[in-house]
């Protein structure tokens, strides 16, 4: 990794960064991240990418394993001068819009591209829009890119949040509730997958197709929530053992790519609800939870402008409406989200971790999913009837897609002072429901929970977040849960009232438009 120094200042790491490399803060050492194991990492390039200059220290132990963290030394290039314990963060370049990228003469250089937007209210906000292809780009970003914009938060308070959670997590390990509870929590959700796909074979070939779809449907539905624990790591524990796992339910049983899943779901986690980086609310222009939207914002994630047109505006004006029906066709967006991303690795050759042949294991497994699926559908004697069974298999599954958790959260960006804890417990909600029904949520209802400690098996996230909400009081932080039906009222809350805004938007714009041809035919 090159020569160690002792101690690094802030203003050392922030020429290094500018000078093209990735330095991540982890337990106030520094650590030099090599371009090829950003192309090597197993939860996405980015992941590490929006904590270049910044102290990833809760995240990078909430996300891995020990035998994972015991790797880390051999990044280790000194330690940085803090104040008081504190580092100062830095911001990504990512979250500017600056990225590396190779160059006609096959040499890493920085790309623009995306600008900030001009300081809203919120001074830390930075949003990104697409950059104008008419401006000179420069050769990089300047040392201003890097400093964080004012903030209303307190570093010093971030910092006793970041503390106190070390402490929790502590809590977490001695209490044994990363064991993974094969028997008691994996037994009764092997037989509930048994006994539905039993279900629909016996009433597919009875010719009760509906009730076969439906069966069929709830399998889906139910198998996903173990698809993500294993694409966490979160079953066994071992990437490989849980990769071959993940596979084989998402792939090869629900036609879907858990490879695409770990590389979006990873980022939604670090920098939830981010309009700019958080795929898991960019659904322009279906759905938008923020009229940040309205700004036609730049995605990091998918590389290109969410725009905001007048089709756009009215989708949003009638999203409330709409919303349910949407979550309907759900599983349809899994599959092309899917799909585009396994067709994009395939010409990428800068595998992560097992990149090679686990690719080549979703190829086959969707394939082998729409051959017994395609003659399930061919089974059904007839186009109408087929056409049925497809609708209903999947729009049983649309609950899966009621995103309570996240919608109805707030989708400010504080800047890179804001804690781990901090962020997940001001950007998650839980929803309330009875030990009996959890299995309906995949026991994912503790989202808050799970959020702080992704990698917890979810059969221990009840006794877990008993701890989690004692935490929350202990720092005065707000831990927010609603019932199912008031959950879903909140979140269509926010739906209508941006849909409101884009009312006027639209109002505004069919205005200015006949003020224009007014104008034109005088």
């Amino acid at each position: 990794m090159g020569a160690t120094k002792k101690e690094w200042t802030r203003e050392e790491v922030a020429v290094r960064i500018l000078a093209g490399e990735a330095l991540v803060v982890y337990n106030n050492q520094l650590l030099r991240i090599p371009q090829a194991w950003l192309n090597a990492h197993p939860g996405g390039s980015l992941a590490i990418l929006h904590f270049v200059g910044r102290d990833a220290t809760d995240e990078i132990d909430a996300y891995h394993c020990d035998q994972t963290l015991a790797k880390i030394k051999s990044y280790v290039i000194g330690t940085v001068e803090t104040s008081g314990g504190i580092w100062e963060p830095l911001v990504p370049p990512i979250m500017t819009g600056w990225v590396r990228k190779l160059s006609h003469d096959g040499k890493t250089a920085w790309h623009n591209e995306a600008t900030p937007l001009p300081p809203s209210n919120l001074s830390s906000e930075i949003l990104l829009v697409e950059r104008d292809s008419c401006l000179l780009e420069t050769s990089g970003p300047t040392l201003s890119h890097l400093v964080p914009p004012a903030t209303r938060l307190s570093l010093k308070d971030q910092a006793r949040h970041s503390a106190a959670y070390k402490a929790l997590h502590n809590r977490i390990i001695d209490a044994g509730l990363y064991n993974t509870r094969y028997i008691t929590g994996y037994g009764p959700e092997i037989a509930r997958y048994l006994l539905l796909a039993a279900s629909s074979a016996v009433a597919y070939s009875h010719d009760w197709l509906i009730i076969s779809a439906v069966c069929l449907g709830l399998l889906w539905h139910q198998l996903v929530f173990t698809v993500h624990d294993l694409g966490h790591m979160g079953v066994t524990h071992d990437w490989t053992k849980d990769r071959l796992i993940a596979i084989l339910l998402a792939d090869f049983i629900g036609g879907l790519s858990v490879g695409w899943w770990v590389d979006n779901h990873n980022v939604h986690h670090l920098v939830t609800n981010h309009p700019s980086h958080d795929p898991d609310i960019e659904h322009l222009p279906f759905l938008a939870i923020s009229t940040t939207f309205f700004n036609s914002l730049w995605s990091s994630y998918y590389k290109r402008t969410m725009v905001f047109n007048r089709v756009s505006a009215f989708l949003i004006s009638i999203q409330h409406k709409l919303f349910y029906i949407l979550l309907a066709f759900g599983r349809f967006n899994l599959y092309a989200n899917a799909y585009g991303f396994l067709w994009r690795k395939a010409f990428d050759h800068r595998r992560a971790k097992g990149g090679r042949w686990s690719w080549w294991l979703e190829v086959i497994g969707v394939l082998f999913f729409w051959f017994w699926y395609g003659a399930v559908l061919k089974g059904c004697g007839s186009w109408s009837r087929a056409i049925t069974y497809l609708m209903v298999s999947h729009v049983v599954t649309s609950p899966l897609h009621i995103v309570l958790s996240h919608f109805s959260m707030s989708t400010e960006d504080l800047g890179p002072v804001e804690s781990f804890p901090h962020r997940q417990l001001r950007t998650t909600t839980d929803v309330i429901c009875p030990p009996h029904l959890s299995f309906m949520h995949g026991g994912l209802h503790l989202q808050v929970t799970h959020h702080l400690f992704p990698r917890l098996p979810r059969h221990n996230l009840r006794e877990a977040s008993v701890l989690v909400k004692e935490f929350a009081k202990e720092q005065d932080l707000v831990y927010a849960e609603f019932g199912f039906i008031s959950g879903n009222g909140e979140v269509l809350d926010v739906l209508k009232g941006v849909a409101d805004q884009a009312k006027i938007v639209g109002m505004v714009a069919d205005h200015e438009i006949r003020e224009a041809i007014e104008q034109k035919v005088r």
